[in-house]
């Protein structure tokens, strides 16, 4: 068993979405639907502690999410390690202070594969790939 969560099912009414790759110093952001099932790239938050829930707030004002995704890491077995506590503890923190429903994905690989894509911005690219797995795996 590798602790993985269980995941919440994802309303019908849940359309638009704002995905998050938490890192200690930045934070990649994407934003994406349902209906398109895809995800567009975002500004990085390069901010830590409150700077960062600051520019998260003003992208949940700007975007209206009906629901936020987190990507959290783990070890390629599956193991939880120091980032992926720091991954689930940022979510539980957007859920406290922004009400709204998070939703979590494994990104084993995703900042590997964004830099391997030739990405510019690697965190926003990784959300993209964050919020585009989770997408496609809704009904």
């Amino acid at each position: 068993m590798t602790g993985l969560p269980v995941q919440p099912a994802v309303s019908a009414h849940f359309q638009t979405f704002l995905a998050f790759d938490f890192g200690l110093k930045r934070t990649g952001v994407a934003s994406g639907n349902r209906m398109l099932r895809s995800a567009t790239p975002q500004p990085t938050i390069k901010a830590e502690g409150d700077a960062r829930f600051v520019q998260v707030a003003q992208r949940i004002k700007e975007w209206q999410p009906d629901a936020l995704v987190i990507g959290v890491p783990y070890h390629p077995d599956g193991a939880s390690h120091e980032n992926t506590e720091r991954a689930l503890k940022f979510g539980r923190q957007l859920r406290g202070r922004f009400g709204l429903q998070v939703f979590e994905v494994d990104e084993r690989y995703s900042t590997t594969e964004a830099i391997s894509g030739g990405a510019k911005d690697a965190d926003a690219a990784s959300a993209c790939i964050i919020l585009e797995q989770f997408l496609r795996n809704l009904p």
